[in-house]
Formats: C-alpha cells, sequence, structure tokens
C-alpha cells in the first residue's frame, strides 16, 4: 500500500486572500496534502480567540490535487477547530500558520492570531509552526523566506517536537537572510498605544497603534536582537505557562495565611 503524503494544515489571521498565505501554500506544496482552513477577512490581534456568540459557517474556495482550500467567517483558532473536527478525514502531521504580514516577535505572540493558530494546533499534540515577517505590506516580498519555510516545516515533520512546544519564527525584511538563530522572546511591553480619531465631535474614539519598549535591547539571545541583525529568529515557545521557578516560594507564602 503506497504510504500517504504527509497532512499539512494551514491558517493565518490575515484572511484567506492574504499574499503571505498564498506563498505559504507555494513554499509547502512540495511537503505533502495541503489543506487550507482561513478566515475570510482579516483577524488580526485576535490570539486565541474563539467564536461562541454566533454560529461558524465555512466554505470551500477550491480544490485541486494536493490543496484544498476553504473560508472560515471565524476565528483562527475556530478556523483550526473546525478543519480538525468536521473538514479533515485524518489528523494532521503539521499545522502551520501564516505567513503574517507583520512580525510576531517579543511579546506579540500573545496577541497573534498567527500564533493562535499554533497554540491551538499544540494543545491538540499536533506539531505546530508559525511563520511570519517584519513588514505589514499587502505585497511584501517573501520570496526570500521560500528556503527557509520549507526547511523549518521539513524538520518538524521529520523529527517532531517536544509536547506543548511549538515554534515561533519571524523574518527580517532583506534582501538576503543571514541564517537562522535560535532565539528566547525579547522582553517589553508596549508603550503609547492609543491614538484619537474623534468622529462627529465626540473625542472618544481611538485607533489602537503603540511603540514597543525594549527592556534588554542589546541581549544577543532575543528574537528582537537576531531580526534587527538579518537573521530569522526561530523561538521555541512552550504553552504551558506554569511559573515552576516561583512555586516553592508560592508555597511557602501560602503556608503562612491563617484561617
Amino acid at each position: 500500500m503506497e504510504k500517504k503524503k504527509p497532512l499539512i494544515l494551514i491558517s493565518n489571521d490575515d484572511g484567506v486572500m492574504a499574499k503571505g498565505i498564498s506563498e505559504l501554500v507555494k513554499f509547502l506544496r512540495p511537503l505533502g496534502e495541503l489543506v487550507v482552513m482561513a478566515p475570510d477577512s482579516p483577524r488580526s490581534g485576535s490570539g486565541c480567540a474563539l467564536t461562541i456568540t454566533q454560529p461558524v459557517h465555512y466554505q470551500l474556495v477550491k480544490r485541486e490535487v494536493g490543496l484544498t482550500v476553504y473560508k472560515c467567517s471565524g476565528t483562527p483558532s475556530d478556523c483550526i477547530k473546525l478543519a480538525k473536527s468536521e473538514v479533515l478525514d485524518r489528523q494532521p502531521d503539521l499545522i502551520v500558520g501564516g505567513i503574517n504580514h507583520g512580525d510576531n516577535s517579543a511579546i506579540n505572540v500573545h496577541y497573534s492570531g498567527t500564533m493562535g493558530i499554533v497554540i491551538e494546533g499544540c494543545l491538540n499534540g499536533i506539531p505546530s509552526i508559525g511563520f511570519s515577517i517584519c513588514d505589514h505590506s499587502s505585497n511584501a516580498d517573501f520570496e526570500p523566506l521560500g528556503a527557509y519555510v520549507r526547511q523549518i516545516a521539513a524538520m518538524v515533520l521529520e523529527t517532531g517536537l517536544p509536547p506543548f512546544t511549538c515554534l515561533n519564527v519571524n523574518f527580517p525584511v532583506v534582501s538576503k537572510i543571514k541564517g537562522v538563530k535560535v532565539c528566547e522572546q525579547a522582553k517589553g511591553r508596549w508603550t503609547k498605544e492609543w491614538q484619537p480619531c474623534p468622529r462627529l465631535s465626540d473625542p472618544n474614539y481611538f485607533w489602537l497603534t503603540g511603540e514597543f519598549q525594549e527592556d534588554e535591547p542589546e541581549n544577543e539571545k532575543s528574537d528582537h536582537w537576531a531580526l534587527s541583525q538579518g537573521y530569522a529568529a526561530i523561538t521555541p515557545t512552550t504553552v504551558d505557562v506554569t511559573a515552576y521557578g516561583f512555586m516553592d516560594e508560592l508555597n511557602e507564602r501560602c503556608n503562612q495565611i491563617a484561617f
């Protein structure tokens, strides 16, 4: 019996028509059978959000040899849940989010719909990768990323990932990427996050914007530093958010609580 090709489930948060997901499909076609289930319109910043106040609908966009594409009215995480439960006839061998227009390094991982896809896969025990480029342009140049995307995905298909661990991969905007660096998440926070945009004499309207304030800009282990130097940054990311290093101290503190 002929061995089945790996099944790769793909989604994004920029919408099914975004250039980034089309480029991702192109890069991954040689690796297996692809199924795309992506939002029908942009859902950036949706994190791991789920649609619980209304039904979610999906629709076939196209089907050809080795590729099936659906669009979905829900969030990126909805897309993975729905595809896995109602569309696919077997467990995916790999789940991939992206390629996102805009980077998801540092604390952006907590807001990212792209990484919401990856975390949903990871929670279900499926090796999962998120790919992003530091370019918000709708016509960003993804070509320098192709060989890296394909080789990283092939590596994960072959060797897997530890339980509850996924990969957050970010690419710089350069004509030639210097290589890859395995990084830690840069520490920092967003500041100056709201820009006023008054409407009809009402001043209480704002656009979300912001500037990222990095705590350790010279940290050569961080994803921000690697990207600034022209490297692709690969951050192994765990979905177990337990602060294990604080457990003993917290236990001692709690032992002092009297009732």
